[in-house]
């Protein structure tokens, strides 16, 4: 089935507002791009924010759905799964598209905490970090909701580094590097969460 009016839209809207920011984007300019008129979009949308807040929810859906392809190739056992979460940042920090975490991105742009907007974003995160926290409990790892939370930190640090640090300075050589030593702290993490504690004599 050919995609809808509504779908070409909001698919041209996530690539448009991804590359070229929120408020730096006229509406105009997505129109063009999806070659919709202005109408075809108030037939769809209210406003803007109602268009940014669907393009959100696309790369919600999108961007997981790729993680959750990636991890399942390359992964088996929760462990694994977890390490893979931070294989696919390598590779989309270093793929043609990277312009840093869309919902981070938004949050920036749109401070009050009660708009759609920064819920949308807000809810992204929560997947993920939802996705580790059932990692980290399949794994019979210790306080699996500190260990999920700490993971979390790691990945959406490596991918605020990648864009603000290493794009400017190092391009994908450093991309790479930012991805290891994430990785290799995920590994640390998730080791010690397996270690027992030991028991007082």
């Amino acid at each position: 089935m050919p995609p809808s009016r509504r779908d070409e839209l909001v698919e041209t809207a996530m690539r448009v507002f991804y590359r070229h920011g929120f408020n730096a984007t006229g509406i105009e300019k997505v129109l063009r791009e999806a070659g919709i008129s202005r109408m075809t979009l108030y037939n769809h949308f209210k406003s803007k924010d109602e268009l940014i807040a669907a393009a959100l929810r696309r790369r919600d859906e999108t961007f997981r759905n790729k993680m959750y392809k990636f991890i399942g190739a390359r992964a088996t056992g929760p462990a694994e799964r977890i390490l893979a979460v931070f294989d696919f940042g390598e590779q989309w920090f270093c793929s043609d598209e990277f312009c840093g975490c869309m919902f981070i991105n938004a949050s920036a742009e749109f401070p009050d905490r009660d708009c759609a907007i920064r819920r949308v974003a807000s809810e992204h995160n929560r997947a993920i970090a939802s996705y580790l926290l059932e990692q980290c409990r399949e794994a019979g790892l210790r306080d699996p909701e500190l260990v999920a939370r700490q993971l979390h930190i790691l990945f959406e640090g490596a991918c605020a580094r990648a864009n603000v640090m290493d794009a400017v300075e190092g391009g994908e050589e450093a991309f790479r590097a930012t991805s290891f030593a994430a990785r290799d702290a995920a590994a640390l993490v998730i080791n010690t969460a397996k270690t027992t504690p030991s028991t007082a004599a």
